[in-house]
């Protein structure tokens, strides 16, 4: 699609000029006249290149999910009190903190000006809006329910982000414990072992294997420090590099559900995922094919979508949504029983709101326990290190203490 740009006056007599993406200039003419615009000119536009922001170039400053789910409900308020849709945008644009969304929202807003659908206009930042997002909102357009189309939105990112956020509270902790803990080992053994070393060699004592084992690892980080942090950048950049990859993304994303005990609570929180959103596209009325589609593209792991997109294939053969979701191996009982009893009953949506709501308790619990037990297990490798700290620099200490008694 092409960009025009296009003089008018409105069935008021007021001039209005605007710059709009359209497929050819007869079509703008039409969508114009469709609009109440009469139109005086249309051309190409001609648009300088545009400088992107420092921020953008490396994604920073994209609008953070809380900002999104402020949006939701904003937009959910303002329609139900009846504001038109350009003066609550308008509203919004003048009232948000964050200039990339702003951005969005006054370019949504010429869009609405020139006849296009909210969607339209919101379509054009997929790196900010999911293809879920853009398609309730799109069923709200058709049906004219767009506040309920936004609530329901706002109530999906609620939740999304709260089981989130209990999986990176429980990561967080031993995270920052293992980060400092490495970066103590570098400092012992660049600056602190040596000097003991050089105390050791003056004595000439039989010094016990501990000892041994930390003055070789000392010595190894003092001589060879630039090449061990240049394997690890080395080693970090390729991992990234095969990850980012579609078949290494595939292998990571399907190796995570096998780490013990973590892995079933990442399957359970992937799980209530899929069934938040596939609920959700069910009660906004979303055809069932393209809602599998669309949630095989929100669960956030490409090996779960990989067995929805198989889901969505034997839809398209004409098999039921319980057979197809038992073929793929991904599911629990505990979901193709409610899959198959919200296929019996009409009520799909409601099962699957109810599997999320218990997958979301079970994620909850899971990840308090794996906390309290967490903290011990760092506990115990601390002490580990520093006992073997301990044995291996004060040990020789005390031979030489003996001797001089």
């Amino acid at each position: 699609m092409a960009r025009y740009f296009y003089k008018g006056r409105t069935a008021r007599g007021d001039a209005v000029e605007n710059t709009v993406e359209s497929s050819s200039e007869d079509a703008l003419a039409e969508q114009l006249f469709n609009t109440g615009i009469t139109p005086i000119e249309i051309s190409l536009a001609v648009t300088a290149p545009k400088t992107i922001p420092w921020k953008r170039r490396f994604g920073l400053g994209k609008p953070r999910t809380e900002e999104l789910i402020l949006f939701a409900k904003q937009m959910s308020t303002l329609f139900k009190a009846g504001i038109p849709i350009i003066r609550a945008m308008n509203s919004l644009a003048l009232t948000t903190d964050n200039d990339y969304l702003k951005e969005i929202l006054e370019h949504s807003i010429k869009q609405l000006e020139a006849g296009q659908p909210l969607s339209t206009g919101l379509a054009k930042y997929p790196e900010v809006f999911p293809p879920v997002f853009l398609s309730v909102m799109k069923v709200g357009e058709s049906t004219g329910r767009l506040d309920d189309a936004f609530e329901q939105l706002s109530f999906y990112l609620e939740r999304d982000k709260l089981i989130k956020d209990k999986i990176k509270e429980a990561t967080r902790y031993p995270t920052f414990v293992l980060i400092f803990l490495a970066a103590a080992l570098v400092v012992l053994n660049i600056f602190v072992i040596p000097k003991f070393a050089s105390v050791f060699s003056k004595m000439n004592l039989d010094l016990p294997i501990y000892t041994k084992i930390l003055l070789a690892t000392s010595e190894l980080f003092v001589n060879f420090w630039p090449w061990m942090f240049a394997s690890t950048a080395l080693v970090v950049l390729g991992v990234r590099h095969y990850i980012s990859s579609e078949g290494g993304r595939f292998r990571l994303d399907k190796f995570k559900f096998k780490i013990p005990y973590i892995g079933e609570i990442l399957r359970k929180a992937t799980l209530a995922r899929f069934c938040r959103a596939f609920a959700l596209t069910q009660r906004a009325g979303v055809p069932l094919v393209q809602a599998l589609n669309l949630v095989s593209k929100a669960v956030g792991n490409v090996f779960v979508a990989d067995r929805i997109a198989a889901m969505r294939k034997g839809v398209e053969r004409g098999d039921n949504l319980t057979n197809t979701a038992a073929a793929t191996g991904m599911f629990t009982p505990l979901v193709l029983q409610m899959i198959a009893v919200g296929e019996e009953t009409g009520q799909v949506d409601d099962m699957l709101v109810k599997v999320a709501e218990f997958y979301e308790d079970e994620v909850d619990y899971e990840i308090k326990f794996l906390s309290a037990q967490i903290e011990p297990a760092l506990i115990l490798v601390i002490a580990g290190m520093v006992l073997i700290l301990a044995l291996g620099i004060f040990m020789p200490m005390w031979d030489l203490v003996g001797k001089m008694k």
